[in-house]
């Protein structure tokens, strides 16, 4: 059974910084695209990160600069690293994984529960 489960999510202030983990099991994550998406209340599904096995990374531009998205094979781990985090960045984020080694936007096919990432002063 395929699980993602994100954690790292809390409440920062303007300008602070996360960083977001996602544990993974029932696949072989070292095959896989990976990808973070995030949803701000009342708002439709983003996609914010992307990257493949070989490292390759694509960001949203909203997030490019300030976000740094990572994994780790060996630990079947991803990573998102957030800094200078802004009201707009308030969202559930979650991680999800590709059913391929291309990087699809959201055409995903399995995602975690998410983690809240609040940004208030």
């Amino acid at each position: 059974e395929v699980q993602l489960v994100e954690s790292g999510g809390g409440v920062v202030q303007p300008g602070g910084s996360l960083r977001l983990s996602c544990a993974t099991s029932g696949f072989t994550f070292s095959l896989y695209a990976m990808t973070w998406v995030r949803q701000a209340p009342g708002k439709g599904l983003e996609w914010v990160s992307s990257v493949d096995n070989s490292d390759y990374t694509k960001y949203a531009d909203s997030v490019k600069g300030r976000f740094t998205i990572s994994r780790d094979n060996a630990r079947s781990t991803l990573y998102l690293q957030m800094n200078n985090l802004q009201s707009e960045d308030a969202a559930i984020y979650y991680c999800a994984k590709y059913p391929t080694n291309w990087i699809r936007g959201l055409d995903y096919d399995y995602r975690g529960q998410g983690t809240q990432v609040t940004v208030s002063s």
